[in-house]
């Protein structure tokens, strides 16, 4: 369960992250960036 709730906010965190980039796209490509060495990291686990 606690897994869930990481992942909740972690997602949460990330939507936040998007709105205060406000259009940055080197900030935007940051984040999708991080996005995907999380997802890359947690598959493997």
């Amino acid at each position: 369960m606690k897994k869930d709730e990481d992942k909740i906010s972690d997602g949460l965190n990330q939507i936040f992250e998007i709105i205060n980039a406000k259009g940055d796209t080197g900030e935007l490509e940051e984040i999708v960036d991080q996005n995907d060495s999380s997802e890359n990291n947690s598959s493997t686990t």
